[in-house]
């Protein structure tokens, strides 16, 4: 199935839904539209069960640009009180609330620019592949901004209190072996290679145990904020949970057979 908007191009097919952020003149700038279509999509994703995995990737030689600077300092948001606008910019965070949250596993396909909210929701995608061609830098600090799209979470996390705070400060650009380097990639690849790894990747989740693959990622993002008894008594349900599954019991007969599992999410 494939869907086609001016900011968003939406493809979904062998399980994997592709977000291809499409500004490719702004360097994939967000716009309200592509944000907006985007949360609308990634809500359908999270009930769809013909979706396994989703990739998110730019158009053109950008992944994203951040906000759009040129759209900054007025608009419809000039006449809001601020609780307003504080509810509209909590509104826009869903994009990488979703991608954080959500059931479903996503991969972030970094083909160039990573900037600002652009790396917030690289951030918050599970898995992140670059091409060498990346670049990234936080960006707010140049525009007077604190930092929003959840950037600031996976970085302490990550790179801890002393370098998360170099990296929004400084606002210094960096390529994608030096984020590699600093744990923030989870592999680098050459431009061209970049799109069928992220794609074979997302093929090997959307054909993976999809129960499974929902409470790791529930457990993980637990594991970075309660106590080590707390993610012990969450793994006690989930993994008899799924010990209760039906991809639980064609794991089992598969390796008994010695033949690749055919799970169907159930």
């Amino acid at each position: 199935m494939s869907d086609t908007q001016t900011d968003l191009m939406v493809d979904i097919h062998d399980g994997i839904a592709v977000l291809t952020m499409n500004r490719p003149e702004r360097l994939n700038a967000l716009s309200q539209a592509m944000i907006d279509a985007a949360i609308d999509t990634l809500e359908g994703c999270a009930t769809n069960p013909a979706v396994g995995c989703i990739v998110l990737t730019g158009a053109g030689r950008g992944f994203c640009a951040g906000g759009d600077v040129t759209a900054m300092g007025g608009g419809p948001n000039a006449s809001l009180s601020l609780e307003q606008q504080v509810d509209r910019q909590r509104s826009i965070h869903r994009f990488s609330g979703l991608l954080q949250a959500m059931p479903k596993i996503s991969i972030a396909a970094i083909n160039g620019a990573c900037a600002g909210a652009g790396f917030g929701l690289a951030l918050a995608c599970d898995l992140r592949l670059a091409s060498d061609e990346a670049r990234f830098t936080t960006a707010f600090a140049k525009v007077g901004f604190s930092g929003d799209f959840g950037i600031t979470w996976p970085l302490v996390r990550t790179l801890g209190e002393a370098r998360a705070k170099e990296l929004l400060l400084l606002s210094d650009k960096f390529d994608a072996a030096q984020a590699l380097q600093l744990g923030l990639l989870n592999r680098v690849l050459p431009a061209a290679e970049l799109m069928p790894a992220a794609m074979e990747l997302a093929g090997r989740i959307a054909r993976g145990p999809q129960l499974a693959y929902r409470y790791m990622k529930e457990n993980v993002r637990a594991a970075a904020t309660e106590s080590y008894q707390a993610v012990l008594d969450r793994e006690g349900f989930t993994q008899r949970r799924c010990a209760a599954s039906a991809d639980h019991k064609e794991g089992v007969a598969a390796f008994m057979a010695k033949r690749e599992p055919k799970f169907s999410g159930q």
